[in-house]
């Protein structure tokens, strides 16, 4: 008998269902809100609009980079005298994040390193955060479905979670229409990141049934989709990877990720690479590493089954089928870690931060430093 859970914010998931948000946000009961977002393109800039002809706008907030304690400690301080009842975000992961860490802190009651794993004491939340909606721009990082806000510590070179359950969002509307014509680095970076996100939970220790369902269906189909945008701009490849991104972020908020994501908070940090090009980077290693180490056999059974997707798709022999993967990445663009900014002399020092995380705590098999050292290098 299976016994499994899920828990995800509400979610409505339509091509320009953007186009018309008066009745999502009456539904929302929203009065006084501030609207977090990233670059203002023609599509953003429309929205905003909409948002403004429908409640009151006390402010606006710009996100270009990923949040770090810094930025989210000045942010906090600019909401001192500021009556607002919710907030919205339309961006991408970075955008989303902030977001995310300005509902659950502004009603806090600590300092933020109170509530951050790892480097403060990582306490839950005592206050209900303000309501919050979500309308992500790329489709990579899936965090309008996730509790938790990724923060760069760079005193302590370190990328760190606010995590509560709380943090989900009242609703989190997924228009593919947004991330039409993405530039081929952006979709590439994004893409991969989506991917990763699912594969991670297919393989990991604290993998579900539910999320199984989820995940095992859609991972040929966004590789294949990501294949092709590649070389020509689809609307149905745009929807399917936007899917991806939001069953991803579902996925891993359920199940943990793995490897990858264990090295992608550390390397974040330390060399300021975009988290999607770190994923890419790394994805075809840290199958390898898996692969090797793996004694459990329905996790051999899903990493040959990665590998016979991948086949028909890049081509390649099955048992080369990691390294198929790996030339590809590299091929569009993504030529390694060395070009994302990663110095020889701070490979272990990342694999020691890695082992702390708690994505490699969910990854199918405990891997040895050496084994960790070695992703990097070949990573390189």
């Amino acid at each position: 008998m299976f016994t499994s859970s899920l828990r995800a914010p509400p979610v409505e998931f339509q091509r320009d269902i953007c186009k018309d948000l008066a009745p999502i946000l009456a539904s929302c009961q929203l009065k006084r809100v501030v609207i977090v977002h990233g670059t203002l393109r023609t599509r953003v800039q429309s929205v905003i609009e909409q948002i403004r002809q429908t409640i009151d706008v006390v402010a606006q907030i710009e996100v270009h980079d990923e949040p770090s304690l810094p930025a989210l400690e000045r942010h906090l301080q600019g909401f001192q005298g500021l009556v607002v009842d919710g907030l919205i975000a339309i961006g991408g992961g970075s955008v989303l994040d902030m977001t995310k860490a300005l509902a659950g802190l502004i009603p806090a009651k600590h300092p933020v390193m109170t509530y951050l794993e790892v480097v403060g004491d990582g306490r839950a939340l005592e206050q209900q955060p303000l309501p919050w909606i979500a309308i992500p721009t790329t489709a990579g990082t899936g965090s309008e479905m996730t509790k938790n806000a990724v923060i760069d510590i760079p005193d302590a070179q370190r990328k760190v979670s606010l995590r509560d359950s709380k943090l989900l969002p009242a609703i989190a509307l997924v228009d593919p229409a947004f991330t039409d014509d993405t530039p081929k680095a952006v979709t590439l970076a994004c893409g991969l990141d989506a991917v990763t996100q699912c594969i991670e939970p297919y393989l990991s220790n604290k993998r579900s049934f539910l999320t199984d369902s989820l995940v095992e269906p859609i991972i040929p189909r966004a590789l294949q989709a990501l294949h092709r945008l590649m070389s020509q701009e689809t609307s149905e490849d745009r929807d399917t990877l936007a899917y991806t991104s939001m069953i991803g972020g579902i996925a891993l908020a359920n199940s943990g990720l793995g490897v990858v994501h264990g090295f992608a908070g550390p390397l974040g940090s330390v060399t300021g690479a975009a988290h999607g090009a770190i994923c890419g980077a790394l994805l075809p290693y840290g199958l390898k590493v898996n692969r090797h180490f793996v004694d459990d056999p329905i996790v051999i059974q899903r990493l040959d089954q990665i590998a016979n997707w991948i086949t028909p798709i890049f081509g390649g022999m099955k048992a080369d089928a990691f390294d198929t993967l790996a030339a590809w990445i590299a091929n569009q663009g993504i030529t390694g870690l060395a070009s994302l900014g990663l110095k020889v002399a701070d490979i272990r020092a990342v694999a020691t931060a890695s082992q702390a995380s708690s994505s490699m705590k969910a990854n199918p098999v405990a891997l040895p430093f050496e084994a960790l050292v070695s992703v990097l290098e070949e990573a390189l």
